[in-house]
């Protein structure tokens, strides 16, 4: 098998409908994986599914990940060793101060933390399953730049939960190693994604020219940087918050 080559892994991208999920899971499948994709809609579901047919094996499971229950059950619809998890699904909400709505809270930080925690529970066993000393099984938690450094906007609940990402990858990365289970992060910059998309509408031209590289994210950006914490190499990496943001935060 080589370096990068994912045939015969089976991987679970969340949030995989859109944006850096379905980068991902695009980069998966091209590199051997089969894949299972998840979103709440389930017509977002079944069209990106059809759109990935055409790179590899793709199922699509609709779930709510906000709550334990939704995590479990997508769990369970999960069928022998699962050598990936990516814990994508995630949300903002930017309001100013003074008007920032305790909805915001409950929102953001259900899906961006609680999710990536009770969904990763829930699947030990199959990750377990797939695991061996030479070839770990693999969690990718997607963080953000936003978790590393001051956000421009007021996203106050975001830039908090990316933060509580980044600190339970390393939390987990601790406790699962000795299951042969890695656990990292992926922080990105700016991509072109629906989340993204009126900040980029707004300021895409600024955001690229304060970028050491001068440009925003693109698909294979994303792809490479999950395919190599998922395949042989990076099989000894565990516990580290990788940036891929063209410099922006990291050069600051």
């Amino acid at each position: 098998m080589g370096l990068f080559d994912l045939t015969g892994k089976q991987a679970l991208v969340t949030g995989g409908t859109r944006g850096i999920g379905l980068m991902i899971a695009r980069g998966f499948l091209d590199a051997g994986a089969s894949v299972i994709i998840s979103s709440r809609d389930a017509g977002a579901c079944e069209q990106a599914r059809a759109e990935l047919s055409a790179h590899g094996d793709v199922t699509a499971v609709p779930a709510d990940l906000s709550s334990e229950a939704e995590c479990l059950r997508l769990a369970a619809t999960v069928e022998g060793p699962l050598h990936v998890l990516v814990n994508n699904a995630g949300a903002t909400w930017g309001a100013p101060l003074l008007e920032f709505p305790e909805a915001a809270w409950d929102k953001v930080l259900n899906l961006n933390v609680k999710s990536p925690f009770f969904l990763t529970r829930a699947l030990l066993g199959r990750l377990e399953e797939a695991a061996s000393d030479d070839d770990p099984a693999r969690v990718i938690n997607i963080g953000s730049i936003d978790g590393l450094r001051v956000p421009a906007l007021p996203t106050y609940s975001y830039s908090a939960s990316k933060a509580a990402v980044h600190m339970l990858t390393k939390v987990l990365a601790k406790e699962l190693g000795p299951r042969r289970i890695t656990v990292n992060a992926i922080a990105p910059g700016p991509f072109e994604s629906k989340m993204m998309a009126a900040t980029l509408d707004a300021f895409g031209d600024a955001i690229a020219a304060a970028a050491p590289l001068g440009r925003i994210g693109r698909p294979d950006d994303m792809a490479g940087t999950a395919v190599f914490l998922s395949s042989r190499a990076g099989s000894y990496v565990t516990g580290a918050i990788i940036p891929v943001d063209g410099g922006i935060a990291t050069t600051l």
